[in-house]
């Protein structure tokens, strides 16, 4: 199926357009095509500058930007949504009470190419995992392609490459096609938050392999306080599998799928933690949750039929995910880490468990996420200190911890630490809290911090 045709001419509005590429990606991927295209966001065109910047040479694309329309959402073929749509938003109700198919890009993009899909989900692990997937299939000389929750690459766009000579089409218009069915060539290798297994679920489809590394409390804020509401999003992942497709689940997250969904789970499915790695196999990135991570890996290509040899390669050069526990430097024998992406204070936890922490200077702080911290306070004391970066997270627990500074920018607080750090020590900086005020997003975050560590 020619992709690019099926958008041409197509009136579709784009809802959030966002920071981070992904959605800049899947807007101009789509007004290439020939789409007429609206995109609108609540954040104003001054907060999206870098964004609106990149498309603003398209004469396709209207932007409505410091609200939405009610307008913009009847009269059109498609809606694209970004993640963190409100469940109840009264714009995707409009869409819907219109007959608009409001789809998510992963799932839009599965549909359309028709790739075999590895679908990787779960609060901590999904972008470590989903890059060792990647890297063992590129090892292994497939045509793969690598999307969903990744920084900077649209899903959509990867239907260029993706894209069979001759697909059947269904879903999208409610009708399936006569044509017989053609398999891609590539496959795709997609990380999957729990809006875009949303995305999935509302689509009724679910990737061939689906990988749910672990489950923690997160984005309470979005899901009202509900955890059964986050699972359940992320329980798409497999509740549209057949019996031929295989579920991959972290012994971590296991009970708690298996007990609420083992009766309505069809796939094959295995359990997997990481004494189910090999013993004489080595990582170069540290802690046993890679170990974890590097063995839901392994299981996955096991699945597509990847020789083992060819895994052990690819996964003892893998250098790990920018901002998860990220080695960036070393300075005056101090080891330096970027884990930007610990937004929950289990993430940090593992951070910690990963280093030796009594040797550690932790950097922390940030929005709140309603999330408990007991055991991760109890860990803080553990470490060589602590410095916190002001935020709403950092109101709720500063007075369990009176003994660290706070700081309203980053530069201080990197300064402090290296004032604090010694030879054989290790600097950390793994906020365990969102990162809403003091920076654009989680990745901004981390970016400000690695330019600080390479100042001369």
């Amino acid at each position: 199926m020619d992709a690019e045709a099926y958008f041409r001419g197509k009136k579709i509005t784009v809802m959030g357009l966002g920071l981070l590429g992904r959605g800049v990606g899947d807007a101009r991927y789509l007004a290439e095509c020939g789409a007429n295209i609206i995109v609108t966001d609540l954040k104003s065109r001054e907060a999206l500058a870098e964004s609106v910047a990149q498309l603003e040479s398209f004469p396709n694309i209207t932007f409505v930007l410091g609200e939405h329309r009610l307008e913009d959402f009847g009269g059109r073929d498609l809606i694209l949504k970004a993640a963190g749509v409100p469940i109840d938003s009264p714009y995707i109700a409009e869409a819907r009470k219109n007959g608009i198919p409001v789809r998510m890009s992963a799932d839009l993009f599965a549909e359309l190419s028709k790739a075999p899909v590895v679908g990787v989900t779960g609060t901590r692990g999904k972008s470590t995992v989903t890059h060792m997937i990647y890297a063992i299939l590129k090892k292994a000389g497939k045509k793969v392609v690598l999307g969903g929750n990744v920084r900077g690459v649209s899903t959509l766009a990867l239907l260029r490459e993706a894209t069979p000579l001759n697909t059947p089409r269904s879903g999208v218009s409610g009708e399936p096609s006569a044509e017989p069915k053609v398999l891609a060539e590539h496959v795709a290798v997609l990380e999957l938050d729990s809006w875009q297994c949303q995305g999935w679920g509302e689509a009724k489809m679910s990737p061939h392999i689906g990988v749910f590394t672990t489950l923690f409390s997160d984005h309470l804020n979005y899901y009202k306080e509900d955890p059964a509401a986050y699972l359940a999003d992320k329980a798409n992942i497999f509740l549209f599998q057949k019996p031929e497709d295989t579920l991959v689940l972290g012994k971590q997250c296991a009970p708690i799928i298996i007990d609420a969904y083992g009766d309505v789970i069809e796939s094959k499915t295995t359990v997997i933690d990481e004494l189910k790695f090999p013993d004489t196999w080595t990582l170069l990135i540290p802690g046993m949750h890679n170990r974890y991570n590097a063995a839901l890996a392994l299981a996955a290509a096991r699945a597509l039929h990847i020789e083992d040899a060819i895994s052990r390669d690819a996964l003892r050069t893998f250098a790990g995910v920018p901002g998860r526990l990220e080695f960036i430097a070393e300075k005056n024998g101090v080891k330096i880490y970027n884990d930007t992406t610990a937004t929950t204070p289990e993430a940090t936890l593992v951070a910690l468990s990963a280093l030796p922490a009594e040797r550690t200077v932790l950097i922390m702080g940030g929005a709140d996420k309603n999330l408990a911290m007991d055991a991760l306070l109890e860990k803080l004391h553990e470490t060589k200190r602590v410095i916190l970066l002001a935020g709403t997270g950092t109101e709720r627990i500063r007075n369990e911890i009176p003994e660290a500074p706070v700081y309203d920018a980053l530069a201080p607080a990197v300064g402090d630490a290296f004032a604090h750090a010694e030879k054989g020590d290790t600097i950390l900086f793994s906020p365990a809290f969102a990162s809403f005020g003091m920076f654009k997003n989680e990745y901004d975050r981390g970016d400000q911090f690695v330019a600080l560590v390479k100042e001369p």
